[in-house]
């Protein structure tokens, strides 16, 4: 799963990567951040529009379903593109969610541990997510998540869907519909380019957001 993660440095880089104008500046850095909290992303409305900066709840719950339906923070990316709940954002409303790495609980004889995962070369990673309108008119999203693979698979047996370079402009594509062609020409990250390390149980209280220090080794 992906239940907390970091953007203090992607989210600028990633939009420079995308030629994304960022009218509204970068986002504040932040080290821990939580589900049920506002985080910031990309997508596309057209085929030849750019891509734009918007800011998502963390937690998908489209206008359509009742007020007390599921508000989940991932969605399994074997089953999004059938699920009901899911298929019309992953056909039509898919974003991008910057982020600088991610933790995950490894369990230990002491506890749970926390350990950050993230990329061996630092550079921004890309999570895969939906989106759709909210009852207030927000937008909210779930990040897509797959089996765990390379050294992740060590801590956790999930993992966010992390987007290799070449599969960022389609899988904004808002006329890439098919589910079939997205599978064929969406790719996730490379195992091999994922490393981790344990950190400090600080990590383990949401309020502790703003210190660069909850990702040093522990």
């Amino acid at each position: 799963m992906c239940g907390r993660f970091s953007q203090f440095s992607a989210y600028p880089r990633l939009a420079k990567r995308l030629r994304v104008a960022m009218e509204a500046g970068a986002p504040a850095p932040r080290y821990n951040i939580p589900p049920g909290t506002w985080i910031s992303g990309f997508r596309k409305v057209a085929h030849d529009a750019p891509p734009e900066q918007l800011e998502l709840w963390w937690g998908y719950r489209p206008k359509w379903a009742k007020g007390k339906a599921a508000q989940p923070i991932n969605a399994r990316a074997e089953t999004v593109a059938t699920s009901g709940y899911f298929k019309h954002a992953f056909a039509r409303a898919r974003c991008i969610v910057p982020a600088d790495g991610w933790f995950e609980w490894l369990a230990t004889e002491t506890g749970k541990q926390p350990h950050y995962i993230t990329r061996c070369d630092r550079e921004p990673i890309a999570f895969a997510g939906i989106y759709a309108e909210r009852v207030d008119g927000s937008l909210g999203c779930a990040i897509l998540t797959e089996p765990a693979r390379g050294t992740a698979a060590e801590v956790h047996d999930r993992m966010p869907l992390i987007l290799d370079d070449a599969s960022l402009g389609p899988w904004l594509d808002p006329d890439l519909t098919d589910r079939e062609t997205i599978r064929h020409v969406v790719r996730h990250l490379d195992a091999s380019l994922i490393e981790h390390w344990a950190v400090s149980r600080e990590v383990n209280r949401p309020g502790n957001d703003g210190e660069a220090g909850l990702i040093n080794p522990a």
